[in-house]
Order: C-alpha cells, then sequence, then structure tokens
C-alpha cells in the first residue's frame, strides 16, 4: 500500500525529502521529513514552531533518548495523531518526529497549526535544518516501532532542474555550502529539485569535469534526484515514471535505478578537487534552493566558483558520513 503526500499536507513547508536519511525509517521512501520556512532560515541555531501536516486527535506523546551530539538535544520525541485530514490520510495514524511536544492526548490539530516546538536532534547530521519527520501506520498496527511506516508518493508535481555541476557559493558554513545553481525558475509557484539522467543504455549531460559520461543511444528520462549522495546507500528518483536502468548526475553515472529506488555506485563528489561527503538533494520550492555540498569541516566560502565532480571512490579520498539525519 502506497500513501498519497496532497498539497494541502506539504503546504506548511518549503522543503521535504523522501530518501535524504540513513534511517531505516526512510528505506523505499516510506517517510517525508518536512522543512518549514521558518526553520531554514533559523539554521544552524534557533528553535522555531513545529506545524502539523495532518488534522486529527493527538493519540500519544513521548521522549526518547537521542544520541549525543555537542551541537543537538539529548532528547527526541514522537506525537501519534488518529488523522481525519487530508482525504489521502484520513484513518491512518501519524507519526511525527522531532518535536518537542506542546499538545497531549486528546488534544485536537489542525493542518498548519503548532504541535510544539522543533528539536534540534541528535539524529541529525550538522548540515540538516530542523525538521519534522512523518510517517504512517495503518490502525492497528504498532506506531512504536522506528520501520514499518507505509510507502510514500508525492501527490504534487516535482520538476527536475537541468545542473552542469557547476556554481557560486551563496551560503555556507563548516557543514554545507549552498549553490546558486540550478537556480529555481519560479520560488513559491512548484516543486523542483536537482534533475538527474535515467535510462537504458547510458546516461547524457555535461559534467563538471573530465569523465563524464560521453553519450547515449537513446535520449534518458528525466526525474528528481532525492538523498544524500554517496553518503547514504541510495535514494530516490521522484516526479517522473523513470525506467530502471543507470542514473546519471550533472553527465556523471552515480547509481542504479530499479522502479523509484536508486542504488549509488561507489563514487565520491570533490569540489573544486577537493573531496566533500556529498550532495544532499530534496524538493524544494523556496528561493534559496540550489545544489547543497555538505561535509563536516567543508571550507567553502561565499562567493567562491565551484565545480564539483563526482569520481570512483579509490579516486577520492572522502568517506562515507556517520549515521546521522538528512
Amino acid at each position: 500500500m502506497a500513501v498519497t503526500l496532497p498539497a494541502a499536507l506539504l503546504a506548511p513547508y518549503e522543503r521535504f525529502t523522501l530518501y535524504n536519511s540513513p534511517y531505516p525509517a526512510h528505506d523505499r521512501g516510506c517517510a517525508v521529513d518536512l522543512y518549514p520556512a521558518a526553520a531554514i532560515a533559523a539554521h544552524p541555531g534557533g528553535r522555531t514552531p513545529a506545524p502539523s501536516p495532518v488534522a486529527g486527535e493527538v493519540l500519544d506523546t513521548r521522549s526518547v533518548a537521542a544520541p549525543s551530539r555537542p551541537y543537538a538535544a539529548d532528547r527526541d520525541h514522537l506525537v501519534l495523531v488518529d488523522v481525519e485530514r487530508p482525504a489521502p490520510v484520513a484513518g491512518l495514524v501519524a507519526r511525527l518526529l522531532h518535536v518537542e511536544p506542546s499538545v497531549a492526548p486528546g488534544d485536537r490539530v489542525d493542518v498548519g497549526d503548532a504541535v510544539g516546538t522543533l528539536v534540534r536532534s541528535g539524529y541529525f547530521a550538522p548540515w540538516v535544518p530542523d525538521h519534522v519527520h512523518l510517517g504512517f501506520r495503518e490502525p492497528g498496527a504498532d506506531p512504536y516501532r522506528a520501520a514499518g511506516s507505509l510507502r510514500l508518493e508525492p501527490g504534487v508535481d516535482v520538476e527536475p532542474l537541468a545542473w552542469d555541476g557547476t556554481g557560486e557559493v551563496v551560503a555556507s558554513d563548516d557543514s554545507y555550502a549552498v549553490l546558486d545553481s540550478p537556480a529555481h525558475p519560479a520560488p513559491g509557484d512548484r516543486w523542483v529539485g536537482v534533475g538527474a539522467a535515467v535510462g537504458a543504455g547510458a546516461t547524457v549531460g555535461s559534467g563538471a569535469s573530465a569523465g563524464a559520461d560521453a553519450g547515449a543511444d537513446a535520449d534518458p528520462a528525466t526525474a528528481v534526484l532525492d538523498g544524500g549522495l554517496p553518503h547514504y546507500a541510495g535514494g530516490g528518483l521522484l516526479g517522473a515514471d523513470a525506467p530502471d536502468g543507470p542514473v546519471s548526475l550533472a553527465g556523471h553515472r552515480v547509481g542504479v535505478a530499479a522502479g523509484r529506488d536508486a542504488a549509488w555506485d561507489d563514487v565520491a563528489v570533490r569540489a573544486n578537487g577537493r573531496p566533500v561527503t556529498g550532495l544532499s538533494l530534496f524538493c524544494a520550492r523556496d528561493a534559496g534552493f540550489g545544489a547543497k555540498l555538505v561535509g563536516e569541516g567543508l571550507d567553502l566560502a561565499v562567493g567562491e566558483r565551484v565545480a564539483v565532480s563526482i569520481v570512483p571512490a579509490g579516486e577520492g579520498t572522502g568517506s562515507r558520513a556517520p549515521v546521522t539525519d538528512g
């Protein structure tokens, strides 16, 4: 059973991702992380309200221990809601994580109502803004287990944007750098993401460095690439019914698609020839969208021009990230 995420559910948020996490709850896109505008703007500090993605009755709240990290809280939280709206998810139980609740069992919430304050959880990598983690269970299923949520399908169009692997840094700190490319063509109007080529045979594109795939016998499909490349085990392809086969980003082969899911090749990401942890890939509708490079101790300054290359892992010195969210 797949659950559709309607536009009304996504309305309180500016970004979402189904695959950009190493945790089992996100396997095969069975959970979605939802990023409100205030939390994106406040990153990496500041506490902001957590808008509810659903309407219904609060069933329970729980507090759990979180991994110890110097930048994060040592407790995380779970809020369970018996969903009444939006219609595609009515009758299911919603699991909201990373929210310190201001609600209690028996309270009623509507879409967009604050259910508490977002928590900077120890489950997050340092480059991850605060967000609401959302999954759905059928009535009668154990809502407390980390795994077991239903597979999700975005109920909105997501436009893949072409990217040649280059750009100028417009925002950065020591764990991330956001480029000005690919730029959102109409911020606030629709959802977009970094586009990937998918298809049988070979991939096409104009890579940022030598070594990109040269071409293909047939034009590939294009879809939005979602996930942590390559620091998490795999990702997903959204916005198109892409065929199975090789996946290419900015002209470089990065993995293989099977249905909507993608398994990464053993590759490494470099920025101006220097190794970084990887690319954080997601869907967005805000003006701040652009390719996002991530890694601890990242040294990319605002205004710097960047060329991204994706090479076999043996040619780079980067390593996979620790197990942290987003």
